[in-house]
């Protein structure tokens, strides 16, 4: 019964995984690039899930050639079209975290969210 789930289901049960590697790097790592790669894992794998359940075996693009044929022939473009905005929304996310990131290094020459907090802290108490 699960062989048959699973093996139905792959895409969608792949997609949950990407997820979850995504979300426990983006949790337990300490490092600013490892978060932005978790967070494009994340990212990835709801696109990942986003096409897959947009597509339906033995159907076409909605492309139409020869009039107007049964809307039955053709898949649905709505999930594509939100993953291909999703993807555009998430390069410009991408770009500024890896830009603030650039600047905290810089700043703290470190990207250990820990150091940097510390560095913060002693910052703050330096000050009257």
């Amino acid at each position: 019964m699960f062989e048959e789930f699973f093996w139905n289901n792959r895409i969608q049960c792949v997609a949950v995984v990407l997820f979850a590697v995504g979300f426990v790097t983006l949790l337990l790592h300490r490092n600013l690039l490892k978060k932005v790669i978790g967070l494009n894992i994340m990212d990835t794998a709801a696109y990942l899930f986003l096409t897959s359940l947009g597509y339906i075996s033995g159907r076409t693009a909605p492309i139409i050639t020869d009039g107007a044929p049964a809307m039955e022939k053709y898949v649905n473009p709505l999930p594509a079209g939100l993953v291909l905005t999703g993807i555009v929304v998430s390069v410009s996310v991408t770009a500024v975290m890896l830009s603030l990131s650039l600047r905290l290094y810089r700043r703290y020459h470190t990207l250990n969210l820990d150091d940097i907090y510390q560095e913060i802290h002693r910052e703050q108490e330096r000050e009257p």
